[in-house]
């Protein structure tokens, strides 16, 4: 994985795009056979879009020309990178990577982009006098809509160059976020958020437990401040800090619960002390923390 926001033209300060494909040896431990069939995934390449004039004159050392210096490499041919790092001079023993059998996969979010679309999907409505149409309640097609219309001269009018475009031949945007994936962030993977804060209260010797109801409410609240799963963890943040803080000064407390009521704001989380007849039969996902 590389990211584009440090790439630079060669000469200034920051990465040479050549730097990628050093750490692609890195990660195959030196093997050069085993880096020529790796996977190279480019996050930011949005930030590297080409930037318009700007006031004072300055160059713009991380757009256009960074574009440019990854064509040769995305396209597939021999590169010469330096070795063990160093940066290229005449006196840095250099190896030559062929990259026509690297995968490149470019990621952003392309802020902005879905400007351009609607602008080539609903042209504007022009005209003048008393047959003009005035048809102005027309629908506007959603974000999702709009991002699975892209096409490469929307790109070009984001800041991408065509060369840039041609070298990428598949476009696939990714679909929002709804409620059943935005669950599965928080609660199926290794170091998942759910996790890590029955964890967090498993240090003072308490089993934290979610409802499904507080899981659903969670993820309908993330998708209502269009955060995305990034927010997830202000939003638990935001329930769980009081009783974080409180909770290791009361050590006869053994188990809390927190249920839908408690992530709209409506009542506290519930807490259950020891040899607590409440304690029973309550609904919740509960996952063993070791």
């Amino acid at each position: 994985m590389a990211d584009a926001t440090t790439l630079t033209q060669a000469g200034y300060v920051g990465e040479d795009v050549e730097n990628i494909l050093v750490r692609l040896l890195d990660v195959a431990d030196g093997q050069i056979n085993r880096a020529e069939w790796g996977i190279v995934y480019i996050d930011e390449i949005d930030k590297i879009a080409r930037s318009p004039e700007q006031a004072f004159g300055t160059r713009d050392v991380s757009g256009e020309g960074v574009q440019q210096a990854l064509l040769r490499l995305v396209e597939g041919s021999a590169v010469k990178v330096p070795n063990k790092g160093r940066r290229k001079d005449t006196n840095a023993d250099s190896i030559t990577i062929d990259t026509r059998n690297i995968l490149f996969i470019a990621g952003g979010a392309f802020p902005g982009l879905e400007k351009h679309i609607e602008k080539r999907l609903t042209p504007p409505k022009t005209g003048i006098g008393f047959h003009a149409d005035f048809n102005a309640a027309d629908e506007k097609p959603s974000l999702e809509q709009m991002l699975n219309a892209t096409e490469p001269d929307d790109l070009k009018r984001f800041g991408l160059i065509p060369e840039f475009i041609g070298r990428f031949p598949v476009l696939a945007p990714l679909e929002p976020l709804d409620v059943d994936a935005l669950i599965q962030v928080l609660t199926e993977p290794k170091n998942a958020l759910v996790k890590q804060y029955q964890q967090l209260f498993a240090f003072d010797s308490v089993n934290l437990e979610f409802t499904t109801d507080a899981l659903v409410e969670i993820a309908e609240k993330a998708i209502s401040r269009n955060t995305g799963a990034r927010g997830l963890r202000s939003i638990m943040e935001q329930v769980l800090r009081h009783t974080m803080f409180h909770t290791p000064s009361r050590t006869q407390v053994r188990r809390c619960v927190v249920d839908a009521a408690a992530i709209r704001g409506e009542s506290d989380v519930q807490l259950f002390e020891d040899d607590s007849p409440a304690e029973q039969n309550q609904p919740g996902i509960r996952s063993a923390v070791s």
